[in-house]
């Protein structure tokens, strides 16, 4: 992180943030290893935090119900994928963000991810909230609902949070981390063409002109072995304006995109589109009620 240096309007305080968006290598081990080499080239080009899309080490396994596809579960930090992070962040120098199958016991299942400091020290993990089960996405056969809250982590970076795919359609957990002092948000996801094309251009930024930070928008791309979801990749960061921050990602290739994000901006943004300010929480009971 650089230090503090005024200019016309707020001081900067700039963060390189890198994401990636990869294709299904076929097994765990060069899944991993082939997010080691992105983020090994990420932090050559500078890049202080790092996010990979959902269920990073794994394929998309919930296009389909099958008991078999439990074995991609581990427990999270003291499973092998997380540990392996662990010592991948001291060796970069980056906070990573890790999302994961994890088990917790038996039985207890959720998609998670784990936040790593530069250091490798483990800082804690968000489970997530809104679970969906339709067609090509039968995520309720696998994971129980988030049950971690909206934690905001500390890093070396910054105040990073994290949503995870489905919950981007959700308003109420956006909010939450705001409220927690999130400044960037990482929400890793595996989306397929159709509908949710429009949306994914459409919400994220606009999640970010609400709650006034930036978000890291990753999505895994092509085809994999279970199922026909086509995942399209168009991965990018968004600035607390709804701005893209440089361009985004390709719809059908690998790629790692890395950006220069600007902290200071949120605190402009904030002054001069005072959202937080004027919310009125004493006028909205309804929203809580089922």
């Amino acid at each position: 992180m650089t230090e503090p240096s005024e200019t016309a309007g707020a001081p900067q305080r700039v963060v390189r943030a890198a994401l990636v968006q990869t294709t299904w290598t076929g097994d765990t081990e060069s899944m991993i290893a082939k997010h080691e080499e992105h983020a090994r080239e990420a932090a050559r080009r500078g890049a202080r935090v790092m996010g990979f899309q959902e269920v990073f080490n794994a394929p998309y396994f919930c296009q389909v119900q099958e008991p078999e596809h439990y074995r991609w579960a581990e427990p999270v930090p003291d499973g092998p994928t997380v540990t392996r992070m662990r010592e991948l962040a001291r060796e970069t120098g980056m906070v990573l963000v890790v999302p994961v199958f994890e088990v917790e016991g038996a039985g207890f299942y959720y998609n998670t991810a784990a936040v790593i400091d530069a250091d490798g020290s483990y800082l804690g993990k968000y489970r997530k909230h809104h679970i969906p089960q339709l067609k090509g996405f039968w995520e309720k056969y696998y994971f129980k609902p988030g049950n971690a809250g909206w934690p905001v982590f500390d890093t070396s970076v910054g105040k990073v949070g994290v949503y995870i795919c489905y919950d981007r359609h959700f308003p109420e957990g956006w909010r939450q981390l705001g409220l927690g002092g999130a400044e960037i948000v990482y929400n890793p996801s595996a989306t397929s063409r159709g509908l949710s094309a429009h949306l994914w251009q459409l919400e994220q930024p606009a999640a970010a002109v609400a709650n006034e930070y930036f978000v890291a928008a990753i999505n895994r791309v092509g085809r994999e072995e279970y199922g026909d979801n086509d995942f399209y990749g168009t991965s990018y960061f968004v600035d607390p304006r709804g701005r893209f921050v440089g361009d985004t990602a390709s719809d059908k290739e690998e790629e790692l995109v890395v950006r220069d994000l600007d902290l200071g901006l949120i605190d402009e943004v904030r002054r001069q589109w005072a959202f937080y300010r004027d919310r009125r929480p004493d006028a909205y009971e309804g929203l809580v009620r089922p």
